[in-house]
């Protein structure tokens, strides 16, 4: 299988992060709050998790992360749900997260060969991985979370079709 390269990569994230923007304008952080009458978790969380993605694929394109340890372990996968305020990120500093580590991702993928998205992290049975394997991987995981966001909008009271 073919290594992605750089602008398959920035354009996913590229698509994601419009589609995020999108679903987040006109949502203030208690509507960020609310819960599903069923096991998920709010935008908020949702949001929060997509940026802890980002910061691992900032730390693969060696830059910095956007978040602190500490804001990204309320995010992480299996993490306690977000029910507080006093439990969760301010939903504008994580909108300002996420576009900071989109200029930061495009920025480090304009910058970085083809070689080294095609350098060999890990070899196992299933086959080699690849450092853009594994930024597309957590792309994908991205846009999994990305599509959460359309109900968790409606959830909110806005009852609009955003894309």
């Amino acid at each position: 299988m073919a290594t992605p390269d750089a602008k398959h990569l920035a354009q996913t994230f590229h698509i994601n992060h419009w589609v995020i923007k999108q679903q987040l304008d006109g949502i203030n952080h208690a509507d960020s709050l609310l819960q599903l009458p069923f096991r998920g978790n709010c935008l908020n969380w949702v949001v929060g998790h997509i940026l802890t993605g980002r910061c691992a694929v900032l730390a693969i394109l060696g830059e910095p992360p956007v978040m602190t340890a500490e804001e990204m372990a309320l995010y992480e996968t299996g993490s306690a749900p977000i029910t507080s305020t006093s439990e969760s990120v301010a939903l504008d500093k994580l909108a300002a997260a996420l576009d900071e580590s989109q200029q930061l991702i495009l920025s480090a993928l304009r910058n970085t060969p083809q070689e080294r998205l095609e350098y060999v992290l890990e070899e196992s049975e299933e086959g080699q991985s690849r450092v853009g394997d594994e930024i597309e991987g957590l792309a994908w995981h991205e846009t999994y979370h990305v599509g959460q966001l359309e109900l968790l909008r409606q959830l909110a009271g806005k009852n609009d079709q955003v894309i």
